[in-house]
């Protein structure tokens, strides 16, 4: 994973943890958020997992490149609806008043991981076309 993807799973947990410190069960809209940010918390942890311990080596057949190209997008794409519904939902008169903080919180880390994921996509992008290549790795050529 490139170098934002480091930052994802911490805020992932922070969207969702921020939803479940409130009373969201009472307000439908989020637990589409919790969803959303809980499974993709998940499956984060577990992309970051196998890249850590470098388990993708192994499964050498997979096209990495592409799945993470593929999961970032739909990522971003749900986090978007995540974070809209989360924003639309915050209700400023509510007679919790750490609840409204919380959620707002919740919805301000929603926007933030929405723009990681999307730049995760770019670089997962950018990676699975070979555009990440830097002048020094363009230089090497096989002469054995």
């Amino acid at each position: 994973m490139h170098g934002v993807g480091v930052q994802l799973p911490v805020l992932g947990l922070l969207v969702w943890s921020l939803i479940a410190a409130t009373t969201y069960h009472l307000h439908a809209a989020y637990g589409w958020v919790m969803f959303v940010s809980l499974f993709f918390w998940i499956l984060t942890l577990l992309f970051f997992v196998t890249y850590l311990l470098q388990l993708h080596q192994k499964f050498y057949m997979i096209p990495w490149p592409l799945v993470l190209m593929i999961y970032n997008a739909v990522a971003t794409v749900l986090y978007i609806t995540a974070f809209v519904t989360c924003a639309a939902a915050v209700q400023p008169t509510s007679w919790r008043q750490w609840d409204y903080n919380r959620r707002a919180a919740a919805s301000f880390f929603a926007c933030v991981t929405m723009i990681t994921y999307g730049v995760s996509t770019f670089f997962s992008f950018r990676a699975w076309k070979g555009l990440g290549s830097n002048a020094a790795t363009s230089q090497v050529t096989d002469h054995a």
